[in-house]
């Protein structure tokens, strides 16, 4: 159990990371005693200083100055962020109108992530959603012609794909009802991959009387499910950046693509935020940058990241608790809630 010598050399420190964030100025002693209410002299303050600074959680960047947090001490700052303040709800009101006013998933992500890097004045990207989680919703038959048929698949992830299958012989209204319910019997909750799998099972013994559209369109399905698009990311407010002194890589290596995947592809579980400050980043253009990061997702599938990269003195509980936020509206509004 920490002594109340420790307790308050924490609070000493929170402090200082607090007062640093917001004026980005060395943090001394006295305005500590001012600011904060301490309730002790500013002896003991100095000595609280002295020992943070040897632990490495401060350092004194000239002799009069005061200190400032080292990426140690806002790891520590970080791990102990216990209350985040709620959004207002105002707020909740606002995020909530403005995506779901997106007139497909592209665009809910587009305003979710032009929204975050608003609400942070950071730089925040989205991944679109990883289609080895997507499942598919319903495969829609429409015939276009006696032997011309439209395949239309919708995923959980709102992707829409739309194939055209000409056939070599007639089928009528009932062939058409009897594909649809075999497709969708098939595929309906199964991943793209299980998805190919079991449309190879299906035309293995299909109904005489369709096989041969059945055929046509399972072959047709396969090359659409396998036909994945590669990972994309959309990028809002990287002119953040440019105002926020020593990031000079930042900005490249956002859009490096590869870079942020990879970042992106390690987000924890949804409902969970993971916070990398300088150093802890494995890319080292984002080693001067902090990373705040989650999943976004639907019936507990995480589809994708999103997050906020800034400066290592960015305000760390408001940042965590908007990054958490767009996600769990962004999750609402894929939930069709």
């Amino acid at each position: 159990m920490a002594s109340s010598t420790d307790r308050r050399r924490q609070e000493v420190l929170r402090a200082i990371v607090a007062d640093y964030i917001a004026s980005q100025e060395p943090v001394g002693s006295k305005s500590l005693l001012e600011r904060h209410q301490l309730q002790v002299s500013s002896a003991t303050i100095r000595n609280d200083m002295a020992v943070l600074e040897s632990e490495g959680y401060i350092v004194q960047q000239h002799a009069s100055s005061g200190r400032i947090p080292t990426e140690k001490g806002y790891r520590q700052f970080v791990d102990h962020i216990h209350d985040l303040k709620p959004l207002s709800a105002a707020e909740r009101r606002a995020i909530l109108s403005f995506l779901e006013d997106g007139v497909d998933l592209e665009d809910v992500l587009r305003r979710s992530v032009t929204l975050l890097a608003q609400l942070t004045r950071q730089a925040a990207v989205i991944q679109l959603p990883n289609l080895k989680v997507a499942r598919v919703k319903h495969i829609e038959v429409v015939a276009l012609g006696p032997t011309r048929l439209l395949l239309v698949l919708i995923t959980d992830t709102g992707r829409v794909d739309q194939r055209n299958v000409e056939l070599d012989e007639l089928l009528d209204a009932e062939g058409v009802l009897l594909l649809r319910d075999l497709l969708n019997g098939a595929l309906v909750d199964k991943t793209l991959a299980e998805g190919s799998t079991t449309l190879a099972q299906l035309v293995q013994n299909p109904p005489p009387q369709i096989r041969h559209a059945l055929t046509r369109a399972a072959t047709r399905l396969v090359e659409t499910l396998v036909d994945q698009p590669t990972d994309r990311l959309i990028l809002a407010g990287t002119s953040n950046l440019t105002r926020a002194a020593g990031l000079p890589g930042v900005i490249e290596a956002l859009e490096e693509q590869v870079t942020v995947l990879k970042l992106l592809a390690n987000v924890p579980d949804l409902g969970n935020v993971s916070v990398l400050i300088g150093e802890e980043n494995e890319d080292e253009d984002l080693r001067d940058a902090s990373v705040v990061a989650t999943a976004y997702g639907s019936d507990g599938h995480a589809l994708g990241g999103l997050g906020v990269v800034g400066p290592t003195f960015m305000d760390y509980p408001g940042t965590i608790q908007k990054v958490s936020a767009v996600a769990r509206y962004v999750s609402r509004v894929l939930a069709g809630e």
